[in-house]
């Protein structure tokens, strides 16, 4: 039976990256339900699009083709076109009718029920009105205190310092340099760095911030029981528990 692998985390929280993609589509309400029924993991991290009318939905790419091998571009399509699309299994399996991509509000939903922190990506720059209305529909799930916003750009990190001050976000970056170290610390914000960038002398520097450090995507047991006896604030993984 196709299983996490365990490791000694100690105080580093696990952050299931796009639910429990290492057994699950990742990106699916399997996935999260997955992840979910998992004590190890702190949160469940997932990527959310726009679509052309106005919903959101939880999809990693700006297109469908690599998860269905269907055509169909996120942001040009509407909800219903998007749900209609069946997804392949996390094998690349055919023939799966359970497997559709989520709403923004079933992953939050799902981990609301399940105890566990979202780790929402704004996958795209979005408007100001855009990321509002994220916040608020969460805000209206009851989810809004345990959800971390996360993003690779900078308007996105703006925008949500712009309407939650004091609330958890990291910048996701894939390097650790003056540049990023001015923006995250006059915004206040974590930091979420691509495994490669992070040497001791990266993450002792970044902790000296005073910053979190969130570190993705750790799948070899070896490298994170590295980053945990560092003193890694999380790990964002396909497969560890």
């Amino acid at each position: 039976m196709a299983d996490t692998i365990k490791i000694n985390s100690g105080k580093t929280k696990m952050v299931a990256h796009q639910g429990l993609f290492g057994l699950e589509r990742g990106n699916t309400n399997l996935a999260f339900v997955a992840a979910g029924n998992r004590a190890k993991y702190f949160g469940i991290e997932t990527d959310v699009h726009c679509t052309s009318d106005g919903k959101y939905v939880c999809i990693h790419d700006n297109n469908t083709r690599g998860v269905s091998g269907i055509d169909m571009d996120v942001e040009s399509s509407t909800f219903d076109e998007l749900r209609s699309v069946r997804l392949l299994g996390v094998h690349g399996e055919q023939g799966r009718v359970d497997i559709r991509i989520p709403s923004l509000e079933e992953y939050i939903s799902i981990c609301k029920y399940y105890g566990k922190r979202s780790i929402l990506e704004l996958k795209t720059p979005f408007s100001d009105e855009q990321v509002k209305e994220i916040i608020d529909m969460i805000d209206g799930i009851g989810h809004l205190e345990d959800t971390i916003f996360i993003s690779f750009h900078r308007c996105d990190m703006e925008a949500v310092r712009k309407f939650l001050p004091d609330h958890k976000a990291q910048f996701l970056t894939g390097a650790w340099n003056e540049d990023v170290k001015k923006f995250v610390t006059d915004n206040k914000i974590d930091i979420d760095i691509a495994w490669p960038a992070v040497t001791r002398e990266v993450f002792d520097d970044m902790k000296k911030t005073g910053i979190e450090v969130n570190i993705w995507t750790v799948d070899d047991p070896a490298m994170a029981g590295k980053f945990v006896e560092w003193g890694a604030d999380y790990i964002t993984t396909n497969i560890l528990e």
